[in-house]
């Protein structure tokens, strides 16, 4: 069991937040699968995202890979809250939490969504212990708005309205999804801006920072893949795989970029003079496709593993079979096949 401040996740093991965990039915499938610790909901903002055709994934040819174009889910976050209200009336005596992922493009919206999930986590005694908030701030998607964790700076009005409600509830468990960093100064920046915010509390005397988890990592943005290198054969060659052309990189084409932000955010925090900041627990994520996929990601430093290319392109047997892969090709033969039990996790 991994205890993230206030929520216990058995086994270590989740969805991230992704389009395969956008509606109840969806969610559903995920929460009732004995083999996820938790479930991630897909990143939902105020009044929902408008969603169109262009919206889209295509995943590779010859790898467990993908490339997508999606930016928030289209249901607002009072879709979520009343799904999760009945899953957690529907099962009162089951631990397992949920992690509802959020965005907004201004603050004053973000104040807004954490309030309604506090009101949500008031309405029972257990739920504080069973509800915790993600901030994508790592999007690569949005036109007009770059992910805000690419400048620390950027990030600051966002983290300052967190700080600000958990310190009015230092119960709140919650954390950051951040993008694949590829240059030390960034990991630097980011542990440097999260330590600013840790506070001794007169009380207890405990050392306690606001993020009690990273999410490492999410896509890779500005990534180009043509048609011809997709599942789909019959599409034409000379077309891009997703109607923008560009668009976020998962799966097994980022893995080894995963692993290295997940290692390398594991080393600063265990290094940390700053007791709070050891504490952070780190979700590894990014091309986890398989039981060796997911033992990186532990030996790498992270303490729960997530996946989002593999449940699109199995389903939730993705986790809820664990069992060997056999190929990569049968894979993609059963992943709109409901008996199928090709999972690898």
């Amino acid at each position: 069991m991994v205890r993230i401040r206030g929520i216990d996740v058995h086994p270590p093991l989740l969805n991230t937040s992704c389009a395969w965990a956008s509606d109840l039915q969806q969610l559903t499938a995920l929460y009732d699968c004995p083999h996820t610790g938790a479930v991630s909901t897909r990143t939902a903002t105020l009044s929902g995202f408008k969603e169109d055709s262009s919206h889209t994934v295509a995943f590779l040819a010859g790898s467990l890979s993908s490339i997508n174009s999606y930016g928030y889910s289209p249901h607002p976050l009072s879709s979520y809250i009343t799904w999760i209200r009945m899953l957690l009336e529907r099962d009162p005596p089951s631990s397992k939490p949920f992690i509802i992922s959020i965005t907004e493009s201004n603050p004053e919206s973000l104040s807004k969504m954490i309030t309604a999930i506090q009101d949500l986590r008031t309405e029972h005694p257990s739920w504080h212990k069973r509800i915790a908030i993600e901030f994508n701030a790592s999007c690569p998607n949005i036109k007009g708005h770059p992910p805000p964790s690419y400048h620390f700076s950027s990030l600051v009005p966002f983290l300052d309205i967190f700080a600000e409600h958990f310190r009015a509830d230092p119960t709140l468990t919650m954390g950051l999804k951040l993008p694949p960093y590829i240059v030390s100064t960034q990991f630097h920046d980011v542990i440097g801006g999260i330590a600013t915010y840790t506070r001794q509390y007169i009380l207890s005397g405990q050392f306690m920072n606001p993020f009690a988890f990273l999410t490492c990592t999410n896509t890779l943005g500005n990534s180009l893949v043509f048609s011809d290198q997709t599942v789909d054969t019959g599409a034409d060659e000379s077309s891009f795989a997703l109607p923008p052309g560009i668009g976020g990189l998962a799966g097994e084409a980022i893995h080894s970029l995963s692993l290295g932000n997940v290692y390398s955010f594991s080393e600063l925090l265990a290094e940390s003079p700053d007791p709070a900041l050891r504490e952070i627990i780190i979700i590894g994520a990014g091309g986890v496709t398989s039981p060796e996929a997911v033992a990186r990601m532990h030996r790498a430093g992270a303490k729960l593993v997530g996946c989002a290319t593999l449940l699109g392109v199995l389903g939730v047997a993705a986790v809820c079979t664990p069992q060997r892969r056999t190929s990569r090709l049968q894979q993609a033969d059963g992943a709109n096949d409901s008996s199928s039990t090709g999972a690898c996790i």
